[in-house]
């Protein structure tokens, strides 16, 4: 089976570097054949990449956008994401198994979004840590 993405009217999305956006409609499109896919809601922009989850994800990201960089890029993710491994807990550590797993496969459309649970973990993780400063802060 394909990968099947449902569109929302006027999204876009990369399809081996190619830019095509649907039309007004709800849409629903079924790539049938491997390619290099992702949406432009789940890019993420450099200046995000400011925590070790989202700087995996844009590596990640970066290797799907430009197959030129990928043969260099994949060493860097898998060290990165097994590094990770150890400082989450079991459960979300699988997140990061799959991602790893879809980046050794080339499929590094389905690794960014195995990673999109670890990166809500982790915004959780640094907003309890803030709240934390700030209350100790206050007292």
């Amino acid at each position: 089976m394909g990968l099947q993405l449902t569109l929302k009217p006027n999204e876009r999305l990369l399809i081996n570097g190619c830019v095509v956006r649907n039309s007004d409609r709800r849409q629903m499109l079924v790539i049938e054949t491997h390619a290099d896919i992702v949406r432009e809601a789940d890019l993420l922009k450099e200046d995000e990449a400011r925590t070790p989850v989202k700087e995996v994800y844009f590596f990640i990201q970066a290797s799907l956008l430009d197959p030129a960089i990928r043969a260099k890029l994949v060493p860097i993710i898998q060290k990165k994401l097994g590094q990770m491994v150890p400082v989450f807990h079991d459960e979300v550590a699988q997140h990061i198994f799959d991602a790893a797993h879809h980046v050794s496969t080339a499929d590094f459309y389905k690794a960014m979004r195995a990673l999109r649970p670890l990166i809500e973990y982790e915004a959780r993780l640094f907003e309890m840590l803030e709240d934390k400063y700030a209350k100790t802060a206050a007292e």
